[in-house]
């Protein structure tokens, strides 16, 4: 591809980034900046990819340090296998061979939602490659499904459901427009989205939950700083497991915003910016 046409597909498709093989299949990458790394590690919602769920904070953070966000399999424009399986194993395989491909010994690592369940398990199968862990609304500790997590990980593809979706999401009505919800409605019709999103939660749902979840005695023996960040209206997960977590990590703190939903990095993008870049650029 000339470099002109790499340059339209990034303003046509800002989500397709760099493609970088992983394993069996190209995983797509955001990779900004320079510097110490840090991996960020996307939600689970219909139709999401690293570049909706990161947005506003990849570029904040790549003006200090090189911030690389993959799109996980089964979402997003990373390559679908036909007849993969998706499951924890996979997927934290998918984030080491990525680092071994981009040469990364040692990152930061970032978790959003279900991004948090694989970041815990990440960092207790390979503690040596992650130095400090930020965990967002994380899954990643039993809990009894809300309507909210059901609601999202059960969506059928029409722009009605995914309005009601989208409100869910955010506290702040305001921040979902009907434009919004269009366009990530036509994001999640896209070929192989809804099909690879479809397989990864089917009813019933709290068996997902669970299968997300690491084990309490792991948890309590990471050794890494952990910033832990919720929002205190936060409908899809609740906000017991931040503190859950709180109590199960030793070296752990824990910020919690008002008048916030599930949207953290997208409600309060800058705070939550300021907050995850001073924790990171402290000294271990």
């Amino acid at each position: 591809m000339s470099a002109s046409s790499s340059e339209d597909t990034a303003v046509t498709h800002p989500e397709i980034a760099h493609s970088v093989r992983t394993g069996g299949f190209a995983t797509n990458v955001h990779d900004l900046g320079q510097g110490a790394p840090v991996l960020l590690i996307h939600g689970s919602g219909p139709g999401v990819s690293a570049w909706a769920n990161w947005r506003l904070v990849l570029p904040v953070l790549a003006e200090s340090r090189r911030a690389i966000a993959p799109d996980m399999a089964g979402f997003g424009f990373t390559e679908r296998v036909p007849g993969a399986r998706y499951d924890m194993g996979g997927w934290v395989r998918q984030a080491l061979d990525l680092l071994d491909a981009l040469d990364i010994e040692r990152t930061d690592l970032i978790g959003n939602s279900f991004g948090g369940a694989l970041a815990l398990a990440l960092a207790i199968r390979a503690p040596q490659r992650v130095r400090r862990l930020v965990l967002m609304g994380s899954v990643g500790v039993p809990f009894a499904i809300t309507p909210g997590l059901d609601a999202v990980w059960g969506y059928t593809p029409s722009f009605e459901n995914m309005r009601r979706i989208m409100d869910v999401f955010a506290f702040d009505r305001t921040l979902v427009s009907d434009e919004l919800a269009q366009l990530r409605y036509e994001a999640s019709i896209r070929p192989g989205f809804q099909e690879s999103f479809g397989a990864m939660f089917p009813a019933p749902r709290q068996r997902w939950v669970d299968a997300l979840a690491s084990a309490e005695a792991d948890i309590r023996a990471l050794p890494h700083p952990t910033l832990l960040i919720h929002g205190r209206e936060d409908r899809v997960i609740p906000l017991a497991t931040s503190l859950t977590l709180s109590q199960w990590i030793a070296d752990s703190q824990l910020h919690v915003f008002g008048r916030c939903g599930h949207w953290t990095q997208i409600e309060h993008a800058a705070r939550f910016a300021r907050l995850v870049g001073d924790f990171l650029a402290e000294a271990d």
